[in-house]
C-alpha cells in the first residue's frame, strides 16, 4: 500500500458543471490545451469543441453526453468529466457526480446562480462532492464577481471564499489578485495566455485586495482552530498553511474556495488547475466506499487500495462500432483484460475483453486499471448504468438515481423496410440513457418513446435519422401523465386458479391512503408483527409494484400512496408466492379504484430573463398559460422571472418567448414536481 500512496495522492476524478452557456466546455477546452491533451484551443462557438465530439453538439453548442478525458498538470492526473448544463440531460451530471471526487462548479459572472446551477449544486450535495467555483465570463458587460459570491450565499446558503478577486471590470478586465500571494497575476495575450506573470498588485487594487485578505483569514480562523490561534497571535502565516487550511476546509464541505477568470479570454486556467491539484480531494482523501453485502444486507466497507478486492461502478454505456463500451469508476482493487468479474446486480460473471483509457472521442488501449482509475470497458455484455462489479467479495454500491422522463412522442419510419433497424438503434439507446423510456402502445400498433423534455427527444430523433440514416415520421409531443388517489381505501382480496386440479388460493388484506407529494409509493407490511418468518412478504410487495407501473383512469403510473399490508393466506405451499402476488396485485388496483383516483400533471420550474420593455408581453403571455409566478427580481435593465408551468401548456414556448422579446430573452425549464391537472 505504501508503493501505491503516492501514485493516488497524485489523482484528481473532478466534474466540470454548471448551467447552460456558463461557459464550461469553453473552460474545459482551455484546460485541455495549457496541460498539453490538444495543440490548438476548440472554440464552442466555431464547432470545434474537444470535449463536445459529436455532431450536434458542436452544431448546437451545448454538450449533451459527458466527454470523459484524462490530463496531467505538475505532475498529478486529472481525469476530468464535462458535463451538460441543459436540464433535458440532467441523468448525464447525475451519474457524473456519482463517481466524482470533486467538482468544479462554473457560473457566469453576469448570470451568476442560475436554475441548472442549483440543480446541480444540490446534486452535488447530495453526494458530498467537494467542489470549488470558478467565476467565468468576468470581460462581458453586467458581469459582476461580487454580486455572485452573495447570490452563492443566498442561493446555496454555503460559505465561499475568494481566493482571488478580478482587476479591472468587463471589458476592461485584465488579471486577477492572488489573495494568498497577495500579488496580481496577468496573462500575455500574444501565445493565448500560455504564459503568465505574478507582478505587484496595481495601487487602484491595494485596498480590495487588503480587504479581501483579511477576510480570506478570518473565515479560515472560523473554520480551523490551528489556523485561530496563528491568526489570533497576529503572525505572519505561511502560504502553505493557508492552502492547507483551504484544502481541509473545502475537503470537509466547510467552505467552497472561489477562483476567477475569462476562459474565452485565456484568462485564469493555470491558477484554476493549481487549484484543482491543492483543494480538490484525491481517492485518499474521501472516506472509503461501502456497500450492502447482498447475502446479509450488513454495511461492508473497501479499503482505497489496489490489493482489496475490486469494487467499481458503472455509470455509463455506450454503443460504438456495434460494441458496448461501459464507463467505470474503481474505488478499490484492480482488473486486468481477461479478468473475470461479478456483475452484484444481476448475479452473473462477464470477462473484461478490453480496456481503454478514455479522452473525449479517442481511446487508449491499456491492459490493466487501478484504484481510483475512471476507464472504458469492452465485454460486459449485461451490466447497464448504476450496476456493482466486484470479483469474490460481492457488495452492491448505492446506485444512481434516475429520473423520471416527462414528455412522450409516437415514432416510425416512413419505409417499412426500416422498422426492425428502428427497433433495434431504439433498444441501444434506451440501455445507454436510463431517462429514454421506450414502449410499444399494442393498442395503436405504434412505438412510443419518452424523455425529459423537447430538446432531449429532438436530439435522439436527429441522431437517428443522421448517424443511421433513417428517416422517421414523428408524432406531437404528449405529456406522461402520472396517476394517484385521493381518499382512503381497504380491501380483503383473494385470488384463486386452479393448477393441476386443485384450487390455490392467496388472500391478501390491504389499505391505501394519500401519501405526500413526490413521495412515490411506499409499502408498509404489518405481516411480520404476528408471523416473524412469513416467507412470501417480498412476492406481495412485489405484486403492488407491478400493479403501479399502470394506473386506473388512463394507464399512467401509479404514485403518492401509502399502502398498509395487513394480512396474508394461502392454502397451498407449493403455489404460494403466484397466488399471493396476484392477489395483491388485483387487490391494489381494486383499492385505488376505490379511494378515487386523480392524474397528476407535470409541473415545470420555468426561469426566464428578459428585458424590462417586453416583461409586460412575457407575464400576460404567463398567465395565459396558468403559470404561477413565484419571484421577480430586476436588475438595471433585467427582470428574472420565476414561474411554475403545467407542461401541458409549454409545447414551442421556446419560438413563443422568441417573438415575444425579439429574440433578446433567454428561459429554463425543468421538470420540478407533479400536481393535479385542476391545480396546473
Amino acid at each position: 500500500m505504501k508503493k501505491e500512496t503516492p501514485r493516488l495522492k497524485k489523482i484528481r476524478n473532478i466534474g466540470i458543471a454548471a448551467h447552460i452557456d456558463a461557459g464550461k466546455t469553453t473552460v474545459s477546452e482551455r484546460i485541455l490545451y495549457y496541460t498539453g491533451k490538444t495543440y490548438k484551443i476548440g472554440e464552442v462557438h466555431e464547432g470545434t469543441a474537444t470535449m463536445d465530439y459529436l455532431p450536434q453538439e458542436q452544431e448546437r453548442g451545448i454538450t449533451i453526453t459527458s466527454a470523459v478525458t484524462t490530463c496531467y498538470w505538475d505532475g498529478n492526473e486529472i481525469q476530468i468529466i464535462d458535463t451538460p448544463g441543459h436540464v433535458d440531460f440532467t441523468i448525464e451530471v447525475e451519474r457524473s457526480l456519482r463517481v466524482l471526487d470533486g467538482m468544479i462548479a462554473v457560473f457566469c459572472g453576469v448570470g451568476g446562480v442560475e436554475a441548472q446551477s442549483e440543480t446541480v449544486w444540490h446534486q452535488a450535495d447530495r453526494y458530498r462532492v467537494p467542489r470549488i467555483a470558478f467565476i467565468n465570463k468576468l470581460d462581458r458587460i453586467g458581469a459582476d464577481f461580487f454580486n455572485v459570491i452573495d447570490m452563492m450565499i443566498e442561493k446555496f446558503g454555503t460559505n465561499p471564499i475568494p481566493l482571488q478577486i478580478p482587476l479591472g471590470k468587463e471589458d476592461g478586465f485584465f488579471g486577477i489578485t492572488d489573495l494568498i500571494k497577495m500579488k496580481a497575476i496577468v496573462w500575455d495575450e500574444e501565445d493565448l495566455g500560455a504564459t503568465y506573470r505574478y507582478i505587484e498588485i496595481p495601487e487602484a487594487y491595494i485596498n480590495i485586495s487588503m480587504e479581501y485578505r483579511e477576510k480570506l483569514l478570518e473565515k479560515l480562523s472560523l473554520i480551523d482552530d490551528e489556523f485561530m490561534e496563528l491568526y489570533l497571535e497576529g503572525h505572519e502565516i505561511e502560504e502553505s498553511v493557508i492552502h492547507d487550511t483551504v484544502r481541509k476546509a473545502a475537503i470537509s464541505l466547510k467552505c467552497v474556495p472561489v477562483l476567477c477568470g475569462a476562459a474565452l479570454r485565456n484568462k485564469g486556467i493555470q491558477p484554476l488547475l493549481d487549484g484543482i491539484i491543492r483543494y480538490l480531494p484525491s481517492p485518499l482523501d474521501v472516506p472509503p466506499v461501502q456497500g450492502k453485502n447482498p447475502e446479509t444486507g450488513e454495511l461492508e466497507t473497501r479499503q482505497v487500495r489496489s490489493d482489496e478486492d475490486l469494487s467499481a461502478l458503472a455509470f455509463k454505456v455506450l454503443m460504438e462500432e456495434g460494441r458496448k463500451l461501459t464507463y467505470i469508476r474503481i474505488y478499490s482493487g484492480e482488473i486486468k483484460v481477461g479478468d473475470d468479474v461479478y456483475n452484484v446486480n444481476i448475479g452473473k460473471k462477464e470477462k473484461i475483453s478490453r480496456i481503454y483509457k478514455i479522452h473525449a472521442n479517442h481511446k487508449e488501449r491499456v491492459n490493466e486499471a487501478k484504484t481510483g482509475a475512471i476507464v472504458g470497458i469492452v465485454g460486459l455484455k449485461e451490466t447497464s448504468t448504476g450496476h456493482t462489479l466486484t470479483k469474490t467479495r460481492p457488495i452492491l454500491l448505492e446506485s444512481i438515481d434516475i429520473y423520471q422522463p416527462v414528455i412522450s412522442i409516437a415514432v416510425e419510419p416512413r419505409r417499412n423496410i426500416d422498422q426492425d433497424k428502428l427497433n433495434q438503434v431504439l433498444q441501444r439507446i434506451s440501455e445507454e440513457d436510463p431517462t429514454f423510456i421506450l414502449k410499444t402502445d399494442e393498442n395503436a400498433y405504434q412505438t412510443i418513446v419518452s424523455g425529459m423534455g423537447e430538446l432531449h427527444l429532438d436530439v435522439v430523433m436527429r441522431r437517428i435519422k443522421e448517424e443511421l440514416g433513417i428517416d422517421l415520421q414523428v408524432g406531437k409531443p404528449q405529456v406522461v401523465y402520472k396517476e394517484t388517489i385521493e381518499a382512503s381505501a381497504s380491501i380483503e382480496h383473494t385470488f384463486e386458479k386452479t393448477i393441476n386440479n386443485i384450487l390455490c388460493k392467496g388472500s391478501v388484506s390491504l389499505s391505501v391512503k394519500p401519501n405526500g407529494r413526490g413521495e412515490g409509493i411506499v409499502t408498509v407490511c404489518h405481516i411480520a408483527e404476528e408471523h416473524p418468518a412469513f416467507p412470501y412478504i417480498a412476492a406481495i410487495e412485489e405484486g403492488i409494484a407491478e400493479s403501479s407501473n399502470v394506473g386506473i383512469i388512463k394507464g399512467f403510473p401509479l404514485t403518492d400512496i401509502k399502502v398498509d399490508i395487513k394480512d396474508a393466506s394461502f392454502n397451498n405451499p407449493d403455489f404460494a408466492r403466484l397466488t399471493l402476488k396476484m392477489s395483491a396485485y388485483e387487490g391494489f388496483r381494486k383499492a385505488c379504484n376505490d379511494a378515487n383516483p386523480e392524474l397528476l400533471l407535470p409541473i415545470m420550474s420555468l426561469g426566464i430573463t428578459v428585458p424590462n420593455e417586453f416583461l409586460g408581453e412575457i407575464i400576460g403571455d404567463l398567465n395565459a398559460r396558468k403559470c404561477q409566478i413565484a419571484n421577480l427580481s430586476t436588475k438595471d435593465k433585467i427582470t428574472v422571472i420565476q414561474a411554475y408551468a403545467p407542461l401541458t401548456k409549454m409545447f414551442g414556448y421556446s419560438t413563443d418567448v422568441r417573438s415575444l422579446s425579439q429574440g433578446r430573452a433567454s428561459f429554463t425549464m425543468y421538470f420540478s414536481h407533479y400536481d393535479r391537472v385542476e391545480n396546473g
